[in-house]
């Protein structure tokens, strides 16, 4: 018996329907219940056009052709850093295949492929969200940089995003607040911990984008049982690629402990979706040594009572700090099925009965233990 999970999304915005299926919208949504529907996997180390298929950690959906994007998060190590263009066939409800169409190479200010961390560790990027903007047919990417400090070895790449067009030729780069610079002390941002989710609003002029896991400045990471680990959301103005406001949103503790007990441990943020004003669907990701599933948390957040946090160099014993607020709106543990490391996430198309779809994306880390999976659900 297929398994369905109800979910009630508190949102009380509205979408005209009948422009989905033709324009990519940022405006408020309507969602009531959200249901699952199919899961399908991709298998491991898929060829297309001589690139390997796997890292995909960003997912964007362009309904006016119908046409999914999704970038790699490889760092030039198997092929140069790229995205992909595909055609996700949905039929009675269930995906019935995923098609790549095309792939695009990421280029540099230089027209250049970027290059591996072998032969240019300070300039080799860490692609996570991808973002499609019909209102000029570009797109925009996000890098985690780099943060390496040994004795013999100082790699720091500050983490950025990138504007570029629909061929992945480089337009422009987006100035980035002094609290998200990296530093050989433990100050700002931690390693691999960046610049993971992106999203437009305001008719594709703003964009929103989160950081994974908590600065060296604003605190511990998530932790077991209780979490003081804050997160900040950064807000850019499109035309002058500038920050304008940052918010603080608290993460869940980590699910599971680890085996062993002093082993890696995570819970963090792998992707934002905008539902409406002030308002997103957060994906929280935690993940422990000795298991190889992850538990997926799908948050609805609001920022309109957090505090604007753009001139804070520090979020530590701040207890009258004003966060977003969050609700649990689903727990894909609940769902009965395995759950790989989802990263991304997007609207997609109108399905038969007129409701809208919501899709997910897991990053394999090229891993044949892990899947390239994507999830369907239906919004009611």
């Amino acid at each position: 018996m297929k398994l369905y999970l109800y979910v009630l999304i508190l949102i009380t915005a509205c979408i005209n329907f009948s422009c989905a299926t033709t324009k990519h919208s940022t405006g408020n949504e309507t969602i009531g219940l959200l249901k699952f529907l199919d899961e399908y996997d991709v298998p491991y180390n898929t060829d297309y056009k001589n690139t390997t298929i796997g890292g995909l950690s960003g997912i964007d959906y362009n309904a006016a052709s119908r046409a999914y994007y999704m970038i790699s998060d490889d760092r030039s190590e198997k092929n140069p850093a790229r995205f992909y263009e595909a055609q996700i066939i949905i039929s009675k409800n269930k995906i019935d295949s995923v098609v790549f169409t095309n792939v695009k190479f990421l280029k540099n200010n230089s027209g250049n492929n970027y290059p591996n961390s072998n032969t240019d560790p300070y300039h080799t990027p860490d692609p996570e969200a991808l973002r499609y903007n019909p209102e000029n047919n570009t797109f925009v990417w996000s890098s985690e940089g780099e943060r390496i400090v040994k004795p013999d070895k100082i790699v720091l790449e500050d983490p950025a995003i990138t504007e570029i067009t629909a061929e992945g030729n480089y337009v422009d780069t987006f100035q980035i607040p002094p609290q998200l610079h990296m530093h050989p002390d433990e100050s700002g941002p931690r390693q691999n911990s960046v610049f993971e989710g992106a999203t437009f609003t305001d008719n594709f002029k703003t964009l929103f984008v989160s950081v994974e896991e908590p600065l060296y400045d604003d605190g511990p990471r998530a932790g077991l049982n209780d979490s003081t680990g804050i997160i900040r959301i950064l807000q850019f103005d499109m035309d002058t690629k500038k920050p304008v406001a940052q918010y603080a949103y608290i993460l869940d503790p980590v699910t599971h402990a680890p085996i062993p007990e002093n082993a890696f441990k995570i819970n963090g943020i792998p992707d934002i979706l905008s539902v409406g004003k002030n308002k997103f669907l957060i994906i929280e990701r935690s993940y422990s040594t000795g298991r190889i599933a992850c538990t997926i948390k799908i948050f609805l957040a609001d920022i309109s009572s957090a505090e604007n946090i753009n001139d804070i160099a520090s979020l530590k014993n701040k207890p009258q700090l004003k966060a977003a607020s969050k609700k649990l709106l689903l727990n894909m543990d609940d769902l009965g099925i395995y759950i790989d490391n989802i990263e991304g996430i997007t609207f997609g198309p109108i399905l038969p009965d007129g409701k809208r779809s919501l899709l997910f994306v897991a990053d394999n880390n090229f891993n044949p233990l892990e899947r390239t999976q994507f999830l369907l659900f239906e919004i009611e």
